[in-house]
């Protein structure tokens, strides 16, 4: 697949660029994508959930009444998860909800999302971006130069570049990664993606 090339004003520069159909032409695998971004949305969870169980609230031991010959239910103390106050039964507990998948499996979800987008033509390759000072009026004049503007974002850049990223980063719905940096959840995330040349080649290198 081939992609034109497009410079910071939004003109085509008359040349295109190569996309390498193993990362950027496979049929996407569905649940290796489904696989990765659930891995990468359990990692983010705190796990730092917990309710009060039984022997853990506040409350006298005391029995209440009499176990038996008073016409009622039996009942325990005020602790008791069927008293207003009581613990309560099965309650959330700090856990990780960490999980592992193996490295090819994350290679193909990220292959094919970046399939994905390709095949939806998402994805708007630019010869370079340079900023001469941090601004972000800049940033958001290169957006509507190529009709990005007001859409969800990904910039893949080769390598940090601090201009573009002080420029960036008060714009909404605007998120800025390095090449090396990318991942499935963040590809499929937004409404378009714009990339370097640089970048395209280290994506198209890496396997």
């Amino acid at each position: 697949m081939e992609l034109a090339v497009y410079n910071q004003q939004g003109q085509d520069t008359g040349r295109k660029i190569q996309l390498n159909d193993e990362v950027f032409g496979i049929e996407p695998n569905e649940h290796a994508v489904y696989l990765d971004v659930k891995q990468f949305l359990a990692n983010q969870r705190q796990g730092t959930h917990k309710s009060k169980e039984r022997s853990e609230v506040s409350g006298s031991t005391r029995k209440l009444h009499k176990q038996k010959g008073g016409g009622g239910s039996r009942i325990g103390d005020i602790n008791s998860p069927v008293l207003v106050g009581g613990g309560r039964v099965f309650g959330p507990r700090p856990r990780d909800y960490r999980f592992k998948l193996n490295k090819k499996l994350k290679a193909l979800a990220r292959r094919s999302a970046l399939s994905a987008k390709a095949q939806e033509g998402q994805i708007i390759v630019v010869d370079s971006i340079n900023f001469d000072a941090p601004k972000t009026k800049d940033f958001v004049n290169f957006t509507k130069n190529l009709k990005v503007d007001g859409k969800k974002l990904l910039l893949v850049l080769s390598d940090k570049n601090n201009n573009v990223y002080l420029s960036s980063r008060n714009v909404p719905n605007v998120h800025l990664m390095n090449a090396s940096d990318i991942n499935t959840y963040a590809l499929l995330n937004n409404n378009a993606i714009i990339m370097t040349e640089g970048s395209v080649e280290l994506i198209n290198n890496s396997k």
